[in-house]
Formats: C-alpha cells, sequence, structure tokens
C-alpha cells in the first residue's frame, strides 16, 4: 500500500476527507476530547464525548471506536482513539500518540476500502509529538499481501492512503519527513521477514541489499561461499553447508565526508533455522523464517541512514546463511576455525547464529569503528527472561549499554539493560578446542550467548548486542502500530544510535 503524508493547519471539521481521527482522554464520567480534537468534538449535537459514552469508551491508550459523522463534520466516518488519562504536567506522551494513531489507522485498514484520505488530529503540539503520530499512522497501515490471491486483498494493496497531518508546531514537517523514512524503512524490514523461507534464501538476501544500496548510494561487497571458504570464515561457512542455498557475507557503507565518527552493525541473517542436526521440534520451526531479523534490520537501517544523509560513517554487516540438516551439514563435536583464528567446538548445530555473527564481528572491527552493536534473533532465553515485546541489550562498555537503551526507549522500543557476568565463561571451556558454542549449564542462556560474542571483541572496543528474539516477530493479534508477523524490532533504535553519534 502507498501511502502520502502531509502536514496542515487547516480545521479537520472542514477537511474534505474519507476519516478523520481524534484522541480522547479517559475521564470522570464520560471520555475527554484531547488536543486538536474539540472543533470536531463540538460539531457534534451535544458534543462527541457523550456518543463515545454511550458507547461505552472509557479512553483508554489504543480503544479505538469508528462514529458515522451523519454530516456533523465534512468526513463520513470519525475514528476515536483512546489516549489515556490526561497527563497533568505536560503533553501527552509520544509513545502513546504512536501507538494509538496506529491502532486507529489499522482499523480503518481493515476496512473494504481501506483508509483512503485520513485526517490526523491527534495531538501535535510539537515537533515530536507530530512525529510519533505520523510514524504511528504509517505504521499502522501495514499489512504484507504478497501471497493473498483475492480481488479484495489487491484492490486494497492497490488503494493509496493519504495522510493530512493537522499541526502548527515548529519542526512538525521535518519530523513528519524523518517519520516517513523511519516508517518506511520498519515496513521493509517486516516485508523481509515475513517473505516465506522458500523466496529469500541467502543469495536472495544478498541481492535484496544489492537493490538497496544502488537505490540508496550505499557501497556494496557481497561475499560468496567461494570467497567466505577461502577468506576463512569458518563460522558462516559451517552454519551454512548443510544447505543446498550457500551462505553469503554483506558489507554495505554510508559514507558522509563531515563524518567524525564510524559505527558497525552487524546483524544475524539466518534466513531458514531448522536447527540443523540438533533439529528443532516442529512447533519451534514454523516461525524461523524470522530469524533473519536482525538483518533485515541492519538493512533497513542503513536504507534510512543513507536517506536521512546523517554525518556519519556507517558500515552495516548481513551474515547469511540457511541451517539445514543433511549430509553435509555440521556435526556436534565438530570444530570450526572462525574467521580472525579461534576454534569452536559446535556443540549444538542450533546455538548457530553466535557462530555467523562471531565471523561478522570480528570482520567490523577491521572499519575501526567507535561502536559495534550487533542485533539478532539469538536466543529462546531471550523470551523466558524479557517476554516478547523487550529485546536485552548487553555489551563491554556499560555507558554505551545505557545509551542505547535510552535511544530505544525514545523511539519507543521497550529494552532493558542485562549484565555479562564473568564467571559464565568457564561453561563454554571446551576440551579440544578455544571455545564451546553451548555451555553446559542450563541457565542463563541469554547472557551466556552474549558472553560468547564478546570473546570475539577485541580489547578497547565498544561493543554492545541486542537479542531481539521475541520482539522480532508478533505471534499474537496486532497491537498498537504493530502487527501480527514481522514487526522491525530495532530498526529504528539502530537510526536513532546513527543520529546521536552524527552530532557528537
Amino acid at each position: 500500500m502507498s501511502t502520502t503524508l502531509s502536514v496542515i493547519t487547516e480545521s479537520p471539521s472542514t477537511l474534505d476527507a474519507d476519516a478523520i481521527v481524534v484522541g480522547y482522554h479517559s475521564g470522570g464520567d464520560a471520555p475527554e476530547p484531547a488536543s486538536g480534537a474539540h472543533d470536531v468534538d463540538a460539531a457534534f449535537s451535544g458534543g462527541l464525548a457523550s456518543t463515545l459514552s454511550l458507547l461505552g469508551a472509557g479512553g483508554a491508550p489504543e480503544e479505538v471506536h469508528t462514529i458515522a459523522s451523519l454530516g456533523a463534520v465534512s468526513a463520513p466516518v470519525v475514528v476515536a482513539v483512546g489516549l489515556g488519562p490526561a497527563p497533568s504536567d505536560g503533553p501527552v506522551d509520544p509513545d502513546v500518540l504512536s501507538r494509538s494513531a496506529g491502532a486507529a489507522l489499522r482499523a480503518l485498514a481493515a476496512r473494504p476500502e481501506g483508509a483512503g484520505r485520513v485526517a490526523l488530529a491527534l495531538p501535535a503540539e510539537n515537533a515530536e509529538q507530530a512525529g510519533a503520530v505520523a510514524l504511528g499512522a504509517q505504521l499502522g497501515l501495514y499489512t504484507f499481501d504478497r501471497y493473498r490471491t483475492s480481488d479484495l486483498a489487491r484492490r486494497k494493496a492497490e488503494q493509496p492512503a493519504t495522510l493530512s497531518l493537522v499541526s502548527a508546531a515548529a519542526g512538525a514537517e521535518s519530523a513528519a519527513e524523518r517519520a516517513a523514512v523511519l516508517s518506511e524503512a520498519v515496513n521493509y524490514s517486516r516485508d523481509l521477514v515475513n517473505t516465506a523461507p522458500a523466496d529469500l534464501v541467502p543469495e536472495d538476501l544478498a541481492s535484496a541489499a544489492q537493490a538497496i544500496a544502488q537505490e540508496s548510494d550505499l557501497q556494496i561487497e557481497v561475499l560468496d561461499e567461494q570467497a567466505l571458504t577461502e577468506g576463512g570464515y569458518g563460522g558462516i561457512t559451517g552454519v551454512g553447508q548443510g544447505s543446498a542455498n550457500p551462505p553469503r557475507l554483506v558489507r554495505l557503507a554510508h559514507s558522509h565526508p563531515e563524518a567524525t565518527r564510524t559505527l558497525a552493525f552487524v546483524g544475524k541473517g539466518i534466513t531458514f533455522d531448522s536447527g540443523g542436526l540438533s533439529l528443532k521440534p516442529a512447533g519451534s520451526m514454523d516461525w524461523m523464517k524470522s530469524d533473519m531479523a536482525g538483518a533485515a534490520s541492519v538493512l533497513a537501517a542503513m536504507r534510512a541512514i543513507a536517506t536521512l544523509g546523517l554525518k556519519v560513517n556507517a558500515v552495516g554487516y548481513l551474515a547469511v546463511a540457511e541451517n539445514m540438516p543433511s549430509g553435509t551439514a555440521s556435526r556436534p563435536s565438530d570444530v570450526l576455525n572462525m574467521y580472525g583464528g579461534k576454534t569452536v567446538e559446535v556443540l549444538n548445530t542450533d546455538a548457530e547464529g553466535r557462530l555467523v555473527m562471531a565471523d561478522a564481528l570480528v570482520r567490523a572491527q577491521e572499519d575501526g569503528p567507535d561502536l559495534v552493536v550487533d542485533i539478532a534473533t539469538l536466543t529462546g532465553a531471550q523470551l523466558v527472561a524479557l517476554g516478547t515485546r523487550v529485546f536485552a541489550v548487553m555489551g563491554n562498555d556499560d555507558e554505551a549499554r545505557d545509551s542505547i537503551v535510552a535511544a530505544s526507549g525514545a523511539e519507543g522500543e521497550a529494552s532493558w539493560a542485562m549484565p555479562l557476568p564473568g564467571e559464565l565463561r568457564a561453561g563454554l571451556d571446551s576440551s579440544v578446542a578455544d571455545i564451546a558454542n553451548v555451555s553446559a549449564e542450563r541457565w542463563g542462556g541469554m547472557l551466556t550467548a552474549g558472553v560468547f560474542l564478546k570473546e570475539f571483541i577485541d580489547e578497547g572496543v565498544s561493543w554492545a548486542h541486542l537479542d531481539i528474539a521475541g520482539p522480532s516477530f508478533n505471534h499474537g493479534g496486532p497491537h498498537g502500530h504493530t502487527p501480527k508477523g514481522g514487526t522491525g524490532a530495532g530498526t529504528r533504535t539502530l537510526v536513532r544510535i546513527a543520529e546521536e553519534y552524527a552530532r557528537k
């Protein structure tokens, strides 16, 4: 679905639109109109709030009610979305606005005619709020219709959405433009994650990166299976050797002539993870097309960084392989010679992500970055520790780790700082190699995976690790601006990190 967005200052009640989105706060006896909703509320006899009260609306966050205007305003439909209690000491939280805008637009997009022309009259009193509304609305419109064949799905996919954001705030237009770039990046990442694994083997993901590089004027280098073997990338080739679809390592680079800082992003790109010979149970395999979500987020973030023209040098690595069982697959107890010289005993072939990431992390440090950030659907233990909506942030630099947690929070992506306990390293000792890829100790699996990756970071290099296993793929129903399936988790955080380094 194509989407256009403009910033306007006209009263929403007189706009020529198919629908108007307004916000309401939870109040006493009835919901209360939020900033931006008063003109529309007053246009209804007795106030729109009284109608909402009759419908049982309470103004809870993301609560959506669609009401026929019956001529009270120019648009035939008014969508009222809850924003929670009105804040007593400041503006509405941007994250609340973003998620509520997403919920409202999801409701409109679900109609047979699609969203159409929508006026967004949610609180947008400053640039941050305006950007949040614009971002949430565009993320909420996301649908993945590649494999749907019905006429209705085809018509809705072809129907453009036109968004008009009502705001007179200084900086609203530039905030909306940034939101458009971010939403396009996140939705692109979602598309990649949602694509069937047969249609996104390692070569396909590398080809997608080449297309983005050409479109966004990024430098690109792709190492195929021969180059990986000759270069000594034993982790990537070891994981990929069981598949008929050979692995790839993709390097993307954005350079700015005035940049003084360099960032390296490394994404896990397992296009399908069967577990290899350490085969996953069937119930854990049906969503393993999403095991390349880290690489998708890096690719999408690099696209956004280039589009925004950020004053930073950014390098993105996609460590891409398919983990399959076959007569050529790696076996438990095999020893891999990693890029950079370390040896790893493979005790579990389903702990493959850390192997491809280790190769790419060593390679990324050759770019001399000020910070290395890796992002990966690395462990099921992440879901046990933090659930499906909060990703973990670990690292060897507490200041960098905490700044990333702050950056993710500013972008409305929930994360939590986690430690890397030194005592976990002993569990990775191998009797035959430098290190084993898993520990005999059952507990702390997410942290142990981080400890493993840390072994491949040179002394003095600042590094952070994002485990997005749960937040990368939504098994449940949609919520806020998050759809079912691929979410694009981490993409916005990576862009925010690049923006902050561009200002240093």
